[in-house]
């Protein structure tokens, strides 16, 4: 059997909320391969982004297990997880998180330099390039549309050649075209590089460019979906919806 390139077992994260106990993941089990896209979906409040930060190494769980690229993650310090998410991990979030003041060529370079290492400008422009935008290497993000900044954040994510690419509402800032493209871009990285990719989600149009969809309900995966349609996907999360 192919080795999962992240495996999640029996994940639970709870938290204090006062004099009660908030359950925010709930017995989570799942592996993912390489090479593969996973869309996370669920209710506002279900875990996914739990799940994702967890599974991330930004957040510890209460208990289970997370391992990455046969590396578990709660083997490690805090020091080791630094270290993990700077070469192993790569991150796109809505808001982009690019540094105003540096180029696109210098934000995508960003994690090599944080990493102490010496910064190949050849692979930062190849990623550039991957992305549709090495003649926009010198540009700064004030000078780029949101989609556009949004590639310069995925140029950014797999530059290091991760192990997986966490992604957190990568379109929720983004017209529908501009998405359609960055969704179209996540998607020929997993076929074409064979990178994996974990998306957080709540548009089915988004999830369905996906190989499967995990949905969360309540802190617990209640559905894994493969291949299914925008309208299969929305017609199950209106159930899951409707449950809450």
């Amino acid at each position: 059997m192919t080795k999962p390139m992240l495996s999640i077992r029996d994940l639970r994260r709870e938290y204090d909320a006062g004099s009660s106990r908030v359950i925010a993941l709930d017995g989570v089990t799942v592996d993912l391969t390489a090479g593969t896209f996973t869309a996370v979906m669920g209710p506002s409040g279900s875990g996914k982004s739990t799940l994702l930060h967890c599974a991330a190494g930004l957040d510890r769980p209460t208990s289970g297990e997370v391992t990455l690229d046969g590396v578990r993650l709660g083997d490690l310090d805090e020091t080791g997880l630094t270290l993990l998410r700077r070469e192993r991990i790569g991150f796109v979030f809505q808001a982009f998180n690019l540094i105003s003041s540096l180029t696109a060529a210098h934000n995508v370079a960003l994690p090599v330099r944080l990493a102490g290492r010496r910064i190949d400008q050849a692979a930062v422009m190849a990623a550039l390039d991957e992305v549709g935008l090495a003649d926009r290497a010198q540009h700064r993000p004030v000078e780029l549309s949101g989609g556009q900044q949004q590639r310069v954040a995925i140029a950014r994510a797999m530059v290091t050649r991760p192990a997986v690419i966490f992604a957190d509402e990568p379109t929720g800032a983004l017209d529908n075209q501009t998405s359609r493209r960055v969704l179209e871009l996540l998607r020929d990285l997993a076929t074409g590089r064979g990178q994996t990719i974990v998306m957080v989600t709540h548009d089915p149009v988004a999830a369905a460019v996906a190989d499967s969809v995990l949905l969360l309900t309540d802190g617990r995966l209640v559905d894994h979906l493969d291949g299914a349609s925008a309208e299969a996907i929305a017609s199950r999360m209106a159930r899951a919806e409707a449950t809450c």
